[in-house]
């Protein structure tokens, strides 16, 4: 066992010898077989533990014997505490996965804080078949179906290479100390319902199922990497990016749609696991306006486009901008200046410039997002517009409509920021002082006269 550790160790270079290395220890068989391998090599190596407070005392118990272990073997010890059902709560995402987020969290500020080379955690051979068999039961590309990695920004796996039983038989043989956590035999995890239940039941069929199920997750990681080349060479071909979003040209996606199995993997940065390729397909073959939700991302039909941006926007709910100061803070405006009037002054025509009145602006400003039945007057006319149909004239995208700022005064809007002025708030000959705003955010200003 010694010399397969280190085999594999080499073999992937995970890392090499005299490497500071941080254990991360839960107290388990796993754990602990890993850190006495770690000891009987020429690594330095540390111990970190975390207390979900999801087990009672049993949690506890854990931390009790893992902080006594490393101090009896004069190891660094790092250790701490979390809510993790509270983090699940506010973050609205499972008991698994908050820990998984807060633990490697706090590994890497570890790692990063006192000096270490890499972070190394348990996983094993059984850990990686039931992680692939729990993607493809739940549906999953070719990438769920590679296992784990060796290695992951500083994340090692030096276990990969042994099974359970093998974890079990030297621990037996080497009288490694460990806690047993008591939940592992509850199948009403998926995990464990996997481990006690389904593998038990292929290795009656496959004895040798956990190599045979081992290799074959290596052979399909050599081809997922040929697909990636070739998928994301064909995602830059079919698409642009375009300020806080990604245009997909339907045009050049159409011939593609046929391939279902491309079309996922094209999609699947998006979250579009999460969702049927059928829900995708209806979308693109679908009017403007069709959307849908993926756990990170929202995917939009915008005309001959289809457009993915993240769902979760900064949402301005009547913002009150109560100086020039403060409109300096918004997002995407570059600068803000008032000025006097002269006969050398000259509006700004360049890119996202707005030039406006400043006598005929009162504070507090309100900055806001646009409303259905909102109006202004578009620079240079005298009549009213609906915004909507402002929108529709400039051909916003539905993101674009979603992401327009509001810069209203005494319930009038002054401005849509990076794009137009209302015209009852434009220089004339009799104005005295300007309010000259600078955004980033489009290239849409139409040029202002006297």
């Amino acid at each position: 066992m010694v010399q397969r550790f280190r085999k594999f160790i080499s073999t992937n270079n995970l890392v090499s010898q005299g490497s500071k290395i941080l254990l991360a220890v839960s107290g388990g068989i796993d754990s602990m077989v890993m850190t006495h391998l770690f000891m009987q090599e020429d690594y330095k190596i540390g111990i970190a533990h975390c207390n979900f407070s999801l087990r009672a005392s049993e949690s506890d118990l854990d931390e009790k014997m893992v902080s006594e272990f490393a101090s009896a073997q004069n190891i660094e010890f790092f250790s701490i505490r979390f809510n993790t059902k509270e983090y699940a709560v506010e973050n609205g995402i499972s008991i698994q996965m908050a820990a998984r987020e807060l633990r490697y969290s706090w590994f890497e500020k570890i790692r990063y804080d006192h000096g270490y080379d890499a972070v190394a955690v348990a996983h094993n051979m059984n850990d990686n078949i039931e992680t692939l068999l729990i993607n493809l039961i739940r549906g999953t590309g070719i990438t769920g179906l590679t296992g784990m990695k060796p290695e992951t920004n500083y994340i090692i796996r030096p276990l990969l290479f042994a099974t359970r039983d093998e974890i079990t038989n030297y621990c037996n043989n080497n009288m490694v100390v460990y806690r047993e956590d008591r939940s592992n035999a509850d199948t009403k995890y998926l995990r464990n319902k996997i481990r006690h239940q389904v593998l038990p039941l292929l290795k009656e069929m496959n004895p040798s199922i956990e190599s045979s199920l081992n290799e074959t997750a290596g052979i399909l990681s050599g081809i997922n990497e040929i697909v990636s080349d070739y998928v994301k060479n064909l995602r830059e071909e079919l698409s642009e990016q375009k300020d806080d979003y990604i245009a997909y040209n339907i045009g050049r996606l159409n011939p593609y749609l046929h391939n279902r199995a491309l079309l996922f993997e094209i999609f699947r940065p998006y979250g579009i696991a999460d969702v049927s390729i059928k829900d995708l397909l209806s979308i693109i073959e679908g009017e403007t306006g069709g959307q849908l939700y993926t756990t990170t991302h929202r995917i939009v039909r915008n005309r001959k486009e289809l457009l993915v941006t993240g769902h979760k926007k900064v949402e301005i709910n009547q913002l009150l901008i109560n100086n020039s100061e403060e409109l300096k803070k918004i997002p995407h405006i570059e600068s803000v200046a008032v000025t006097r009037i002269t006969e050398a002054f000259v509006i700004p025509s360049g890119p996202g410039s707005l030039c406006i009145d400043y006598d005929k602006i009162s504070y507090p400003l309100v900055l806001r997002r646009w409303n259905s039945g909102d109006y202004f007057y578009p620079l240079g006319f005298n009549h009213k517009k609906k915004l909507s149909d402002y929108f529709t004239d400039r051909k916003y995208s539905i993101l674009d409509k979603d992401n327009a700022q509001i810069l209203e005064s005494e319930g009038m809007i002054v401005c849509i920021l990076g794009d137009r002025i209302d015209n009852r708030f434009r220089i004339t000959s009799s104005s005295e002082n300007a309010l000259i705003i600078i955004s980033g955010q489009k290239d849409l200003l139409c040029k202002q006269e006297l």
